[in-house]
């Protein structure tokens, strides 16, 4: 899923844009990113791999766009 500070209009319009399946959600008061390290004087985009059992197993800090899908494939593959 991901999350983000924008409202819930701006969240559809972007799942919409990129033809995105995965659930967006809308963190307005950015409680979620304060609580997972991801807002200190701003949001930091932040890729955190959670496992089934609730555990975070990865964490990506100040992710850059390029490349990073492909990191985090790498990832999954070697936590499963």
């Amino acid at each position: 899923m991901g999350i983000s500070a924008d409202s819930v209009e701006k969240q559809a319009q972007f799942r919409d844009k990129y033809q995105l399946n995965m659930p967006l959600l809308a963190d307005t008061a950015k409680e979620v990113a304060t609580r997972y390290g991801a807002y200190k004087e701003k949001l930091e985009r932040t890729t955190f791999i959670i496992g089934k059992d609730g555990t975070i197993k990865k964490v990506f800090p100040q992710v850059k766009v390029e490349g990073h899908v492909e990191e985090v494939l790498k990832a999954l593959d070697s936590i499963k």
